[in-house]
């Protein structure tokens, strides 16, 4: 049996599952010998920058991976790269089971070509690793508080909304892949100005409906949901309730309409495969006095002021472009100030690293709140904000501005009951979060190669076709020990380095908190499968190689499922 890169002896954690990071790792060690052992050891070597980078050549002519090392090496030792890079790959002492050869390339590139026998061990790592293929340990345990979606209880959900809920439950699938503990949160704003504005639009409606001549103020919500809600609590309350004093009863029209919203939002993100650990109430935070704790803790450590009755934060300290009130001169808090003591709470809780995913309009906050968090004295990456872009719906070349339901905004749930779950996670994920995207809802519903979350599915159930037509033909399902080495033709060898690049993306996507990576690495991954069954059969009577190219099947069918598991996208067996 060929050998599998040093992964007997490290089966006691998850690293046998990142074969391609051994290899690189084992290889660095090996470099660093041979500097030594082609006469670099003296003089000015130890100058050299001391990691190793590795890359992944497009094209295959120059190797399976590639290092500049000689580069970084000539600026110290003043010699050409190309003398250099010669030397060290005269002198390198690579495992041959694994490293086909080293050549040295144009001005001093050094190109490794991987052996077959490697890129067959990953197939076998990856049938025994099976749902466990591309996850890691790096987060040690470390608690995440992820905070997503966190939209205003005054509505429904909208399809930026949807947007914000599809990339914040991948980034918290990812962290989870790779280690951290991660804890999903949607910060209720239910206090302040917004839940003002919904009571005095819930008790217009509740007058309107008992007939009397009341408009609408412009700053209160005119959605006909609010009707219904206004129906609902004159029904349950009746329209005595609507004698009591002012401060009463605006707060119990407000509370009644937030739970019902609540309700609906909650059940909105259920159906779209999304829920959360807690939802945090903003009232709560204000009733025990989070926000003048906070002042407090601000004002102990110097960075507060007062100037024309406000209550002012020294921000421009911490890197913001001015400073920003907390307090406004009659009194009342700006937004500013319960959200810095609410990222406080999180940090009380025991979160030691806070992701929050912001609407569009929250852009010119991030520079605030990093600087409240380090006046504080929490560490600048203890806190990273991601902004959710806008959202184009598009049918067509059309553009869709209105909803059927609300006559304003077209809602999570139009969108998710027109073009399904999948299709509209998927979609949101194919592009990093803070770019505006165009959502192309006959395109989102189309059964072809045009709809990419068709194309990817459709991949994942010819894989799984393939092997239940092994199965009703008696043909031995795949295992790790069968023999691999028919596994010869360059579309072979391709599609387990796509396979074999799978760990290290997931980690990847995870630090750099990109779930859009695994998407396009998907439509890749899927394109080549695609081409392979095209031009090759599977099942045929070469037992020998039949057995080989399903237990490819197995593995790329494992990646596909895997990826889009970490997605929130189902993988189907049939279409």
């Amino acid at each position: 049996m060929e050998r599998c890169l040093i992964v007997e002896d490290r089966r006691d954690n998850l690293h046998h599952r990142l074969m391609i990071a051994l290899l690189k790792a084992d290889l660095a060690d090996l470099l660093i010998a041979a500097v030594k052992k082609a006469g670099f050891q003296s003089g000015r070597a130890s100058e050299a920058p001391a990691g190793i980078a590795w890359e992944y050549p497009v094209d295959p002519a120059f190797g399976d991976l590639s290092t500049t090392l000689a580069f970084g090496l000539a600026k110290v030792l003043r010699r050409k790269p190309r003398e250099i890079a010669e030397r060290i790959a005269a002198s390198v002492d690579v495992p041959h089971d694994m490293v086909e050869r080293v050549e040295v390339a144009g001005a001093g590139y050094l190109n490794f070509i991987l052996a077959k026998g490697f890129w067959r061990g990953v197939v076998r790592q990856i049938l025994l690793a099976g749902p466990a293929w591309g996850r890691a340990d790096i987060g040690n345990g470390l608690k995440v508080l992820v905070e997503f979606v966190s939209a205003n209880p005054t509505g429904p959900l909208v399809v930026v909304n949807a947007r914000a809920a599809a990339v914040g439950d991948a980034i918290a699938r990812l962290m989870e892949a790779v280690g951290y503990s991660a804890y999903r949160e949607y910060y209720v704003n239910d206090a302040g100005n917004q839940f003002r504005n919904l009571a005095l639009a819930m008790e217009v409606r509740c007058r309107q409906l008992l007939g009397e001549d009341c408009p609408m103020p412009e700053e209160a919500y005119p959605g006909d949901y609010v009707i219904d809600m206004a129906r609902e609590f004159l029904e349950r309350h009746g329209q005595e309730a609507l004698a009591a004093p002012e401060p009463e009863r605006r707060d119990r029209l407000g509370r009644f309409a937030v739970e019902r919203i609540l309700a609906w939002q909650q059940a909105a993100l259920e159906a779209y495969g999304v829920t959360f650990d807690n939802w945090f109430s903003e009232r709560a935070l204000r009733e025990r006095g989070d926000p003048e704790q906070a002042i407090e803790a601000l004002r102990a450590r110097g960075h507060l002021y007062e100037r024309e009755g406000a209550l002012w934060f020294r921000s421009t300290a911490f890197g913001d472009d001015k400073d920003r009130v907390l307090v406004k001169g009659d009194g009342e808090s700006t937004y500013f100030l319960p959200d810095i003591a609410y990222h406080q709470d999180k940090l009380a809780r025991g979160f030691e690293l806070l992701i929050d995913l912001w609407g569009p309009d929250h852009h010119g906050y991030v520079a605030r709140m990093q600087a409240a968090m380090q006046a504080l004295g929490h560490p600048p990456d203890a806190l990273r904000i991601l902004i959710v872009q806008l959202v184009r719906l598009m049918r067509g070349n059309e553009q869709i501005r209105m909803s059927k339901r609300t006559g304003q905004f077209v809602t999570m749930d139009e969108l998710v009951g027109e073009v399904g779950r999948d299709a509209a996670r998927f979609i949101f994920l194919t592009r990093r979060c803070d770019s505006p995207l165009d959502f192309d809802l006959e395109m989102a519903k189309a059964a072809s190669d045009e709809n990419p979350v068709y194309y990817v599915q459709y991949a994942h159930t010819r894989l799984c076709s393939v092997l239940r037509e092994a199965a009703k033909a008696d043909v031995a399902a795949p295992s790790p020990e069968d023999d691999l080495e028919p596994l010869d033709l360059p579309e072979e060898v391709g599609l387990i380095k796509q396979l074999a690049l799978y760990p290290e993306l997931v980690i990847g996507a995870a630090q750099a908190l990109e779930p859009h990576r695994l998407t396009a690495y998907l439509h890749d991954l899927a394109a080549r499968f695609h081409g392979y069954y095209n031009r090759h059969r599977i099942i045929s009577t070469d037992t020998s190689l039949t057995g080989a190219r399903l237990a490819l099947v197995a593995a790329c069918r494992v990646v596909i499922g895997n990826a889009l598991n970490l997605l929130g996208v189902s993988a189907p067996e049939r279409m």
